[in-house]
């Protein structure tokens, strides 16, 4: 499989589970990998396609939910499916509110669990396409002049140009020139598109 495959990681402190889980996630296809630890996993380069991690709550030193603290604390985002034999309501509602996408009690379905992956798989993947997204966008806005960023803002409230031109204090032909150069920078098609944009990076 190529880098950009998506990957399940499982960390679970019991060997046996963690080659059971990773014999049924193979078997639709999907990339397994399991640690016995939250240290050890926390020491695997983190991959660049989309991914997602099935974790015990219950680990020898750094927890589950230690984990999940801890992930949470770092830019990199990664859906999170809790598996326990010895859960209960407050852990499973704390899991939850800080962001976990299921929580599992053993002994659980081998579908529930596999649905639960393709769902989290397709989380990320859909994550990750919104990060580049706004990534790609931010990069067009920086190749944009100070006075043009000036232009853009205001374009996108929806003033005419004579009145950002009585804004800024420049002409209305200035402005029209600032506009064309802007829509081709952005690379968009109309002052909707525009918007959108500008909407996407909350400008």
């Amino acid at each position: 499989m190529n880098e950009d495959s998506p990957i399940v990681f499982i960390v679970d402190d019991d060997p046996s589970i963690c080659s059971s889980l990773t014999r049924l996630i193979s078997s639709i296809g999907l990339q397994a990998k399991s640690f016995t630890s939250a240290q050890e996993f926390l020491q695997h380069e983190r991959p660049k396609g989309p991914c997602c991690l099935v974790l015990d709550i219950r680990l020898p030193g750094l927890s589950g939910l230690d984990l999940q603290d801890y992930l949470n604390s770092l830019p990199y985002n990664i859906p999170i499916i809790f598996i326990t034999g010895c859960g209960n309501i407050p852990m499973s509602v704390r899991a939850i509110k800080h962001g976990a996408m299921n929580f599992l009690e053993k002994p659980f379905e081998d579908q529930a669990l596999l649905d639960a992956v393709q769902n989290a798989i397709e989380q990320h993947k859909q994550a990750r396409q919104k990060e580049a997204e706004i990534f790609e966008i931010q990069q067009r806005i920086e190749s944009l002049t100070s006075r043009e960023r000036e232009v853009f803002a205001l374009v996108v409230t929806g003033m005419l140009n004579k009145q950002i031109a009585a804004e800024l204090g420049t002409s209305e032909k200035t402005i029209k020139v600032h506009r064309a150069r802007i829509m081709n920078k952005m690379k968009a098609e109309s002052i909707a598109e525009l918007v959108r944009m500008a909407g996407k990076v909350n400008l």
